[in-house]
């Protein structure tokens, strides 16, 4: 099995950011337009965040049926990054040069109606952002045609057997890393990155 990447998602303040790639993440989440959630963020928040963010580590904008107005405000002021909303939402804009989409499945009839194109997904539960834990085996289901991204109420305790199962291209955790909503746990990302590094070796 080759690695498995990690997205640390909800970040919202420089420390956090830096800690997070220090512990070896490969990709990194802001949230905006989401008023709430706790790990919300402003939109000219997210663009400082994400110009902070070292070519080495993907960034990653968050939300969920995004409006017009915002996502135009978002492309103006930030650097490029890949965009996270759920399936349909794409339908209704163009993502600029430069910027990449993530679309959210949440459901088996998602997944028989996506186009090719979309080589990469994220599967999680029905809700966001509550440590609900998502379906597995509809995950492994895509994994097996796509790379997933797989999130849904991860933790360092049952990541472990989430890798074995589904064989994701990467994991997601949010509220599985923090102290108290929307406060992150720098121990808790280590254990975390610590926890998928030894189910990828178990794997291989």
């Amino acid at each position: 099995m080759r690695r498995v990447r990690v997205k640390i998602c909800g970040i919202r303040d420089e420390s956090t950011l830096r800690a997070a790639i220090e512990a070896g993440t490969d990709a990194v989440g802001f949230v905006v337009a989401a008023p709430s959630s706790p790990r919300c963020v402003e939109i000219e928040r997210a663009a400082d965040l994400i110009a902070a963010v070292p070519a080495f580590v993907t960034p990653v904008v968050v939300s969920r049926h995004p409006d017009r107005e915002g996502l135009a405000r978002l492309f103006a002021i930030a650097p490029p990054a890949w965009l996270q909303t759920d399936l349909a939402d794409f339908a209704g804009f163009e993502l600029p040069p430069g910027w990449r989409g993530l679309p959210v499945l949440r459901s088996e009839e998602q997944a028989l109606g996506l186009a090719d194109d979309w080589r990469m997904v994220l599967c999680e539960g029905a809700a966001s952002g509550r440590g609900e834990i998502g379906d597995w085996d509809f995950a492994a289901r895509v994994a097996s045609e796509r790379a997933v991204v797989l999130a849904g109420g991860l933790d360092a305790d049952n990541v472990g057997p989430a890798v074995r199962r589904v064989r994701p291209f990467a994991v997601d955790v949010s509220s599985g890393v923090e102290s108290a909503p929307g406060i992150k746990d720098i121990a808790a990302i280590e254990a975390f990155v610590a926890a998928v590094r030894r189910a990828e070796s178990e794997v291989r």
